[in-house]
């Protein structure tokens, strides 16, 4: 479900003289990069589980803190096997359990159990801000490493970001790796309970969607 729209970007192909990733300094072990984004948002230079900015890392379903090898709503931990029996984060319908919450708590954060509390996985808010904050090309082999992503070079300080195209996991598939990302948001799709923000990139374009909370995807932790 598309839930915030971006103008269609061309897609630019770079190659070896593509710019580096910037490491502004570090938290708790991990790099960042500063990009100048007005809230002062400062972005991992690298994923969850990884230990460089070409490392896929691992995949989480939305709220779980560990990676696993199945993801379906029957291995979910936030429900009794069925999108229908969700037992957290629910905004609607006539469950009992009710409880309105729109974004991570800190213990059901990735980023934040895995790497400490001073990280967290961005909200809808501040992925906005990356995505209106830089420009952004497309690389098929990024430094020469063989893997595929997008590069955001900041409209402010001209500091860079690469994320990898890592795809998602279904059930016990790797789906569109190397062709796409698919990045988690901190917050619940307001709209649909079963669902939360993500950042879908290929090579044709940057949005934002919402998707099953069941499937596993990869954190880009923020730090302020």
């Amino acid at each position: 479900m598309k839930k915030f729209v971006l103008p269609l970007m061309a897609a630019t192909i770079c190659g070896l003289n593509s710019s580096a990733q910037t490491v502004s300094g570090q938290v708790g072990n991990h790099n960042y990069v500063d990009l100048g984004l007005p809230s002062g948002t400062k972005w991992a230079t690298c994923n969850i589980g990884g230990s460089k900015p070409t490392d896929d890392g691992d995949y989480f379903a939305w709220a779980e803190t560990e990676p696993k090898k199945n993801y379906t709503w029957y291995t979910y931990k936030w429900c009794k096997g069925t999108k229908a029996s969700k037992t957290k984060y629910i905004t609607m319908g006539f469950n009992t359990e009710v409880d309105h919450k729109l974004t991570l708590d800190e213990t059901d954060d990735a980023a934040t159990v895995n790497w400490g509390k001073e990280w967290r996985t961005p909200t809808v808010k501040e992925a906005d801000e990356l995505l209106q904050g830089c420009n952004w090309t497309w690389d098929a082999d990024y430094k020469g490493s063989g893997l595929s992503g997008r590069i955001g070079t900041s409209k402010t300080n001209g500091n860079v970001i690469f994320i990898p195209a890592s795809g998602y996991r279904d059930s016990t598939d790797a789906i569109g790796v190397s062709d796409i990302g698919c990045y988690w948001s901190s917050s619940l799709d307001e709209d649909d309970t079963n669902a939360a923000h993500y950042l879908d990139f290929n090579i044709d374009d940057i949005d934002w969607f919402s998707s099953n909370r069941s499937t596993g995807r990869s954190v880009r932790a923020v730090v302020k």
